[in-house]
């Protein structure tokens, strides 16, 4: 709600401070008076874009600052919380333009941009931005409306999760489905690949031991015969090396007490000899081991023939790489079974969550069926009493493909003259048309959602009487349960006024200056008196005015 507006500096606004009513405050004053500029310097704290223009004293700021009670609506707290904003159950909106155009927005002391602005505003007040007159016309608002009659809020956002979730499984689906399409148009080139490979059979490192392996077979007869050789230099020839070092050995050890480095050089010799001795028994054992194998050769080039052949075909050089190659593509071919299996568990899951889509979409479509007559009633009942007798409208339901919102799309389609010809909105609604039909859904639809502050800018256009006093009726209705701010012409509107503001000029230190004021009781009578017949009101429009206030 609303509570207070302040204005200064704003086109001939020099200071206006506005205290509403809780319920229905109306505007009224002269054309030209300034009731337009009010909207306007309105519309800056509802996050519109400004203009310097609209400065008078160009050594001063323009300052608009309105204050609001959130009433601790969960859309206003949740949009405070996610903006890291004060949640405080009085809520101030301020817009400061300085002379160069730039302009600055606060929400609760805190800078904001102007989205921010945009966003909250619509959450507190409706200035032709949630329920436009322009948006009776689009489908989603008409779908809204139904939905909102029908209860449907809580079914719809239990079937939207629905609807996603089912699509996001079915998304998930078609991408597995592809993935395995690949998988199988590889597949058999991946067996083969495979197959290749595990047929090779190879161990770790097989390869490259295979490779010293047939070097040592290749040159097996040198290292034999340099072995027997060196065998036969350490044991076996005339003076074995060996039998030498010990017989050196035997004649030091005589000696050893003579002097004290001979027996370190004893010990010495006798290491030598034992070393010698180990070497001399190690190459026998490798001589033993070493016999020139021609078909192993043979059998050892072609395993070496098959493994190059495959590591240069696979773009890699080790035995171990060849075989991760081959782990790799077994996990392919196992993941074409591992598809299968998440496919059906996925084709499964999107059937169940579909019948529940649909049977949830099937009871919205059938809430939706059960209000439209009573609906159309209403409406119709309206417009004849809004001053619109031959118009009427009708709820057309066409059956669709499943979607976001359920099986069908809500049309709200309108005859003006009593055609029995009902056509679009947009095409066949005149501007009156459109704002008389809104203040007729707004009044059925505000009983079943709590609206922001509705504030109407002269809907009044194009009717008077009883019409206008009809339409007077709805407001009066409308403003038990919420603040209506209506700017009006009609004294038939302005006589169900619970707070009346009068807007007029006057002339302040040699400038013209718009300003407001609360009408007293009698300063009401007196401006509804002069609206219905003149500047001097006879003693017949006071009486009328009366009847129109207290009546």
């Amino acid at each position: 709600m609303l509570r207070k507006l302040l204005i200064q500096n704003y086109a001939i606004i020099n200071e206006i401070n506005i205290d509403f009513s809780g319920k229905l405050n109306i505007i009224t004053g002269e054309t030209g008076a300034g009731k337009s500029i009010l909207m306007g310097a309105l519309s800056l704290i509802l996050g519109e874009r400004a203009d310097s223009s609209v400065l008078v004293n160009k050594q001063q700021k323009c300052f608009i600052e309105g204050y609001f009670s959130t009433d601790q609506k969960p859309a206003v707290v949740a949009f405070l919380k996610e903006n890291d904003l004060d949640t405080e159950d009085e809520l101030i909106l301020r817009r400061e333009i300085g002379s160069n155009g730039k302009s600055r927005a606060f929400i609760n002391d805190s800078p904001a941009s102007l989205i921010q602005l945009k966003q909250l505003a619509g959450l507190l007040v409706d200035l032709h931005q949630q329920f436009d007159t322009l948006e009776l016309g689009e489908s989603d608002f008409q779908r809204q409306v139904i939905d909102a009659l029908a209860g449907n809020e809580e079914p719809v956002q239990i079937f939207k999760a629905s609807f996603f979730k089912w699509q996001t499984i079915t998304k998930e689906l078609a991408h597995l489905k592809t993935e395995k399409n690949n998988f199988v148009k590889e597949a058999d080139y991946h067996q083969f690949l495979f197959d290749e490979i595990d047929q090779l059979n190879l161990s770790e490192n097989e390869l490259e031991d295979l490779e010293e392996e047939l070097k040592l077979l290749s040159n097996a007869e040198n290292i034999k015969s340099s072995l027997d050789s060196i065998n036969a230099a350490l044991n076996d020839a005339d003076q074995p090396i060996v039998v030498q070092l010990k017989s050196l050995y035997q004649q030091l050890v005589p000696f050893q007490e003579y002097n004290k480095s001979i027996p370190a050089l004893c010990n010495r010799l006798k290491s030598a000899q034992v070393e010698l001795q180990d070497i001399a028994d190690e190459l026998a054992q490798i001589n033993n081991h070493i016999h020139f194998d021609e078909k192993r050769i043979e059998w050892i080039s072609q395993r070496l023939n098959d493994g190059f052949k495959l590591l240069k075909k696979h773009g890699v050089k080790t035995t171990p790489e060849l075989i991760a190659i081959k782990n790799d593509l077994a996990k392919k071919l196992e993941q074409v079974l591992h598809l299968d299996d998440s496919i059906i568990g996925l084709e499964k899951e999107a059937a169940e969550i579909l019948v529940l889509a649909e049977l949830q979409a099937k009871k919205i479509s059938a809430s939706r069926s059960k209000i439209i007559p009573d609906f159309e009633k209403k409406v119709n009942g309206l417009l004849k009493q809004v001053g619109m007798p031959n118009a009427s409208i009708q709820v057309k339901l066409t059956p669709t493909n499943l979607y976001e919102f359920g099986l069908e799309n809500v049309a709200i389609l309108f005859d003006a003259n009593n055609t029995n010809k009902f056509e679009s909105i947009k095409k066949v609604a005149s501007g009156g048309e459109l704002s008389r039909l809104m203040l007729s859904i707004k009044s059925l639809v505000a009983e079943y959602i709590n609206l922001p502050t509705l504030i109407f800018d002269e809907i009044d256009t194009g009717i008077s009487g009883e019409a206008a006093k009809q339409v007077g009726l709805i407001m009066k209705k409308m403003a038990d349960q919420r603040q209506i701010i209506c700017i009006t012409h009609q004294p038939q509107i302005a006589g169900k006024a619970d707070a009346h503001f009068y807007v007029y000029k006057a002339m302040e230190k040699e400038q013209m200056q718009t300003t407001i004021k609360l009408l007293e009781q009698e300063e009401r009578i007196d401006a509804i008196a002069k609206m219905l017949s003149g500047e001097k009101p006879t003693p017949a429009a006071l009486e009328n005015a009366r009847e129109m206030i207290f009546g």
